[in-house]
């Protein structure tokens, strides 16, 4: 597995079904943009979806934006042609959603294998039922693909029967489960969507309890919610300011030929280094 030390704050679904949400996402301030075939495109539009989630990849105009393909899932009448062209696009990563088993991942990564992904092309899992929660762990090391785990929380919500409160005290165990089996497996891991897109209150108080858990962004339906969350995700200044120390110190010490370095009476190694580098990229100093 590979850490990655990409910002990924706030990954915005988009229904690829609608031309105009794909265009503005070209413009919005989102560290993911997660082009959608699955739950928000009807049967009726899947292909056309599918087509236009491909042709909005290939066309490189989203910037340093990471560019996710939600497909639907293998075991539909659409996930294969699903898989065939988003590895024709080569985005950053295919999403597999509704994931409750190893096997599913690594039939995925078959596929993508046999139709010659590139290396780059990453697998993310969202992890929405009771099922998919049990089998973390071996879902987390299926795959040397696999990059993030995406939490569907809503759908969890419904399957355990609980309460959809706004703590989400319910879910603190599958939440901790979750970053703990990602952080094992050098997995980012991404909180799920907040669904009232006029309460900014409570998607600022569920941003600082997944930041406070571990999470490293959240899941978003609608471009409003993006400031509020890059605001809640984003490390302080003093973090900042002490991630550019750390840098400093240890390259300042690999020009002397040493492969540690001393900061304040804090021995500084390159696993130092590559975190202050992730708290730089989650402040944007890309």
């Amino acid at each position: 597995m590979i850490a990655s030390s990409r910002p990924r704050r706030s990954a915005l679904y988009m229904p690829a079904s609608n031309a105009r949400a794909l265009e503005k996402a070209k413009t919005l301030d989102c560290d993911v943009v997660i082009m959608d075939l699955e739950d928000a495109v009807a049967p009726e539009a899947k292909a056309e979806a599918r087509a236009a989630a491909a042709e909005a990849v290939r066309g490189g105009d989203y910037g340093e934006r990471e560019l996710v393909i939600r497909i639907n899932r293998l075991d539909t009448e659409w996930g294969i042609a699903d898989v065939q062209a988003a590895v024709g696009a080569s985005p950053h990563a295919i999403l597999l959603p509704k994931v409750e088993s190893a096997s599913e991942v690594l039939q995925l990564e078959a596929m993508m294998e046999g139709l010659k992904a590139r290396p780059e092309t990453r697998i993310w899992c969202m992890i929405e039922t009771p099922r998919g929660f049990l089998k973390l762990e071996k879902i987390a090391a299926a795959s040397p693909r696999l990059a993030c785990l995406v939490m569907g929380l809503a759908d969890l919500v419904k399957d355990l029967r609980a309460l959809d409160t706004v703590d989400r005290a319910p879910l603190h165990f599958a939440m901790s489960r979750a970053v703990m089996v990602a952080r094992a497996m050098g997995l980012d891991v991404l909180d799920g969507m907040y669904p009232n897109i006029k309460d900014e209150d409570g998607l600022v108080r569920q941003c600082r309890q997944a930041r406070a858990f571990g999470f490293d962004g959240k899941t978003l339906i609608h471009p409003s919610q993006i400031a509020p969350t890059n605001a809640a995700f984003a490390p302080s200044d003093a973090e900042v300011e002490q991630a550019r120390r750390i840098i400093a110190a240890f390259e300042a010490a690999e020009q002397a030929g040493k492969g540690l370095a001393v900061l304040n009476g804090q021995m500084i190694e390159a696993l130092h280094a590559q975190t202050a580098r992730r708290v730089l990229a989650m402040a944007g100093e890309r």
